[in-house]
């Protein structure tokens, strides 16, 4: 059974929580698992290995999909998605940047993949994916562990990352959410996302977060830091999508 939906991304913006909320719909039928990382970290393995991570159809009115947020910050997934499946509707969580790049870097201490501070980390971010996206799409064999990892400011400047898309896909085929809306009306949200699958309503009964992190706060003056940084990406994003976070 072919993909019908993709969760895209971004990383550490509630895409585990959407996932499982919408394989609660009768009509929708969940992957072998949510994270299949197929056109990002195991491309090598063949599109017959990805169709077979997927239920078989077993009614039209069946659909299924999963949710690897490393989709939208990857260089070549684009280009792969819609070599596939150039029908397939897209889905993207977009977090507030600054909350976005603090979460994403707990949790890459939790996995004990970082060792500098998170001012330490940013400030060497450059330096860390230097070459990097070149290399990803000079080579499809080609892994980058600090394009995945260490990626903290980059994955918040959205507007690069949609615009490639938008060169693959029709807008029709991409539906943006922002994922403060969607924690604080998950129930508003998940019918949104039903109805760009075309499906009917279908509440559940609980809307527990899932995967969310326990961390610090932020020091004030970091925090003006990525505000500052990430301002004239937010306006790019606001005055060419009309996606506001404030």
């Amino acid at each position: 059974m072919n993909p019908d939906f993709l969760i895209i991304g971004a990383q550490k913006s509630g895409t585990t929580s959407l996932y499982n909320y919408l394989i609660q719909h009768p009509q929708i039928l969940p992957a072998s698992q949510k994270e299949i990382h197929y056109f990002d970290l195991n491309y090598n393995q063949g599109i017959n290995w990805y169709k077979a991570q997927f239920p078989q159809k077993i009614s039209q009115n069946i659909i299924t999909g999963e949710s690897s947020p490393y989709y939208l910050f990857h260089p070549c997934v684009p280009q792969r998605v819609h070599e596939h499946f150039p029908q397939i509707k897209l889905i993207i969580l977009l977090r507030e940047p600054v909350a976005r790049t603090w979460s994403h870097y707990h949790h890459e201490v939790r996995l004990q993949f970082e060792n500098l501070s998170f001012e330490e980390a940013i400030a060497n971010e450059t330096e860390r994916l230097k070459g990097e996206t070149e290399k990803l799409l000079a080579d499809d064999n080609y892994y980058s562990f600090n394009h995945q990892h260490y990626s903290y400011l980059a994955r918040g400047i959205y507007y690069q990352q949609i615009k490639k898309w938008q060169q693959y896909f029709p807008k029709n085929q991409i539906l943006i959410l922002k994922s403060e809306d969607f924690y604080n009306n998950p129930e508003k949200i998940l019918n949104q996302t039903l109805e760009f699958l075309q499906l009917d309503p279908h509440p559940i009964k609980n809307y527990s977060k899932y995967n969310a992190g326990q961390y610090p706060e932020i020091s004030p003056t970091t925090q003006q830091y990525l505000i500052n940084y990430f301002q004239p990406h937010n306006q790019k994003l606001s005055q060419e999508l009309g996606i506001s976070f404030w």
